[in-house]
């Protein structure tokens, strides 16, 4: 149910100006994320930016390059057909990606994105231009869900060997629907869980449950959109491009 009292459910309220002033100034909670708990429940639906989308983009882009530089390095992804190559690369770059931020302990605050006012409307697309359907841009409820994705991930404390195992068993998905080397991308998938149990087995004696809830929380990471992280991540430094084509052409790079 939407909020009537909240300046931001009617563009046209005289205090919309004013409030989004204040709420500029208000301080980001434990989450990372920029607002306050005690703001209108349709806080929600509004869109966010990154706070420091030049540090935060750079780092994001440097955990994208050893994602894509991981999956060169394997000589069994590498002797797949390409036309593998390029499905597993679309189903799995984005949580791959999930555990290179967590990896590389990458933190991000993000800031509500302000409504262009009428003035700024009437002055970039003119009285007579067809409006452009306004491109979308990530929720406050999205960003949350992705933070609470990764916050989950450090609470496992996972060692390098635990992080490359893991994310050898998510890259080598063999339900992708459209696979030539389906069943060989299985044993692949199963040599790299059954290295995670072993390593983890070594490293946590006492928790014989650790290898199913690392399993458990890594199929989190399918919930959260790559859409979400061109949206956030990517965007503000390469525009409208298309995020595969590019993740494509620096497979191919040697």
């Amino acid at each position: 149910m939407e909020c009537e009292k909240c300046p931001w459910h009617h563009e046209e309220n005289q205090n919309a100006i004013l409030y989004t002033l204040l709420s500029q100034n208000l301080s980001p909670n434990r989450s990372g994320v920029g607002f306050s708990q005690q703001s209108c429940m349709c806080h929600k639906r509004r869109t966010v930016c990154l706070r420091t989308p030049q540090v935060t983009c750079q780092a994001a882009s440097d955990v994208l390059v050893k994602t894509i530089s991981f999956m060169k390095n394997l000589p069994s992804f590498q002797l797949l057909p390409w036309e593998d190559q390029l499905l597993l690369l679309d189903s799995c770059w984005a949580p791959l990606f999930l555990l290179g931020l967590v990896q590389e302990t990458v933190t991000f605050e993000v800031t509500e994105t302000p409504a262009p006012s009428m003035l700024e409307r009437i002055l970039l697309d003119g009285p007579r231009k067809r409006p452009e359907p306004p491109r979308a841009r990530p929720t406050l409820a999205s960003v949350q869900r992705l933070q609470c994705c990764l916050n989950s991930f450090y609470s496992l404390d996972l060692s390098p060997k635990e992080y490359a195992y893991l994310k050898g068993a998510i890259l080598f998905n063999p339900d992708i629907p459209g696979l030539k080397a389906s069943s060989y991308i299985e044993s692949l998938q199963k040599e790299a869980q059954r290295a995670l149990q072993e390593v983890l087995a070594l490293l946590h004696l006492e928790d014989q449950g650790r290898f199913a809830r690392v399993l458990l929380i890594s199929s989190s990471l399918k919930s959260i959109p790559p859409s979400l992280l061109t949206d956030l991540f990517f965007q503000p430094i390469i525009g409208n491009v298309d995020i595969l084509e590019l993740l494509s052409d620096m497979l191919l790079v040697k």
